[in-house]
């Protein structure tokens, strides 16, 4: 294929109807498009819902039923969002792509500098699947933030928020990854060579600074003892990570690199890679439980997650994997296991979000739970099932990380494997 050089780096001179219409971008654009109905799903039912509202109230003030139901609209269940449980599986899926994401970006500076040349050679195409997937975790938190009323995040801002300490974390984070994806691609050898320590000394700082500030903002919720009490939740989050991004680079390994005399070394190494960070979580996971508050492991591990703990996330995760990579075998075990752990992981994530509501918080007095509604009965475990619209865009970013991944590949050949030391 034909190339040209702009700032040192080869583009493939590739038309308009391959960059954009190849049977993996209609993949993409399928997903996309269910993403985008689940989007109008969410919207409709957060901002055109037919609830009761200031003008109605002004109309009969008094009457009984209607402060009810301004009550139910302002304190109750309106649409997917529910005041029990403020962060739903937008945050999970959220959580699962950028944790994943950055989780293949901090391995592959790692093995860099423990010089696993193997992996440096296929560096860019791990690195384009993490920054992918980073960018579909945005996609997904974009759809819960209160998108008609963002200007006044800029107009009136508030440094202590959550989301001030996540905007100038992407805004340096997304840069200084693309420039390393640079320094691989670019013909600029010398240059490149002389900025490859620091750049990935760099690296690994701020992989643990994102790590750091994503675990500050489940701290700042100091009523969900899961997540505050959860040891060293930073490093619970990276070691968590870095089992579902080496399913991520196991399986681009399968799909990119399968016909190369490399490709068996390359899945062996990540075999044994995952085999010692499924070994660590396991480890962690005991020693999580044993110490987080007992009103929130009892739900989880005894309770109605327990099934969904023990089946989806501990067997997927945990047990399978380690059956299929506890010896050296052919790479399509490793394969197998790297399908376990993105399964098994997002229900990890699933699990920690909502297992982090599960506790209704509304023994006050300690007289036993409160109703929190006049419609509304006790109860001691709170759940709601995911809105449709919400489980539709989740499916949906999936295509946001294929998408970009495809175009940087049809563009650069991030597939592959190249020598930039």
């Amino acid at each position: 294929m034909e190339k040209i050089t702009f700032a040192g780096v080869e583009i493939n001179q590739i038309s308009l109807g391959r960059l954009f219409f190849r049977k993996t971008m209609l993949l993409a654009y399928g997903l996309l498009a269910i993403a985008i109905f689940g989007i109008y799903e969410i919207f409709d039912l957060r901002y055109f819902s037919l609830v009761t509202n200031a003008h109605d109230a002004g109309l009969n003030p008094t009457d009984p039923a209607m402060k009810e139901a301004m009550k139910q609209a302002i304190f109750g269940t309106v649409g997917e969002i529910d005041k029990t449980q403020p962060w739903t599986i937008l945050i999970a899926n959220y959580m699962y792509m950028i944790y994943t994401g950055s989780g293949v970006i901090f391995l592959v500076a790692l093995a860099e500098m423990m010089k696993f040349n193997l992996v440096a050679k296929a560096a860019a195409g791990f690195m384009v699947a993490g920054i992918a997937m980073i960018f579909a975790g945005l996609f997904t938190i974009s759809t819960d933030l209160n998108m008609l009323n963002m200007h006044w995040m800029l107009l009136t801002p508030n440094f202590n928020a959550g989301m001030w300490l996540m905007l100038p974390l992407y805004c340096t984070y997304i840069p200084f990854v693309l420039f390393e994806i640079y320094l691989i691609l670019t013909n600029n050898r010398a240059w490149a060579k002389r900025l490859a320590l620091p750049i990935l000394i760099l690296s690994l700082g701020v992989d643990l600074v994102e790590y750091y500030i994503q675990a500050k903002l489940f701290s700042m919720n100091t009523a969900r003892h899961l997540w505050t009490e959860f040891p060293a939740l930073t490093f619970y989050f990276i070691i968590s990570a870095f089992v579902s991004s080496l399913g991520v680079m196991g399986i681009n390994s399968f799909l990119v690199h399968r016909n190369k005399p490399e490709y068996e070394t390359l899945m062996d190494l990540i075999r044994r890679s995952m085999l010692f960070f499924v070994f660590i979580l396991g480890l962690y996971e005991i020693i999580g439980y044993m110490t987080v508050d007992k009103d929130w492991a009892f739900l989880i591990l005894f309770g109605p997650f327990s099934y969904l703990y023990f089946i989806g996330y501990i067997f997927l995760t945990l047990a399978l994997p380690f059956l299929f990579i506890v010896k050296p075998g052919k790479p399509i075990f490793t394969v197998f296991a790297s399908i376990c752990v993105l399964i098994g992981g997002f229900v990890g994530r699933y699990l920690f979000v909502y297992g982090g509501n599960a506790n209704p918080m509304s023994n006050r007095f300690g007289t036993g739970y409160e109703r929190y509604d006049y419609y509304s009965v006790t109860k001691s475990f709170n759940y709601m099932t995911p809105h449709l619209g919400e489980i539709l865009v989740v499916i949906g970013s999936i295509g946001v990380a294929i998408m970009i991944y495809k175009l940087f590949d049809s563009l650069f050949s991030v597939g592959d494997l190249r020598e930039h030391h």
